[in-house]
């Protein structure tokens, strides 16, 4: 069943892997799963699959590693937020 997850909560669905772990299965754990940006979506598989780490020691390391593969648009504009704190 595919899900859903806002950029601003990934770091929740990210806490189910057991770290460390590697690209490849971080890749495939979440192939199912479509991440909401400011503009648009994103299958959040394929985007771990384009980060440049072989593996990840933590969910900040991955998420980090997703935020600096996304453009600056998917984030939204700067300065403004989803006001979901």
């Amino acid at each position: 069943m595919a899900r859903e997850v806002k950029l601003s909560r990934v770091e929740k669905v990210l806490g189910e892997l057991s770290y460390p772990v590697d690209r490849e299965t971080a890749a495939g754990e979440f192939e199912d799963v479509t991440l909401l940006l400011a503009d648009g979506e994103r299958n959040l598989g394929e985007l771990i699959s384009e980060t440049g780490d072989e593996e990840f020691d933590s969910v900040d390391e991955l998420q980090s590693s997703i935020n600096n593969t996304l453009p600056r648009e998917a984030v939204g504009e700067p300065y403004q937020s989803e006001g979901e704190g």
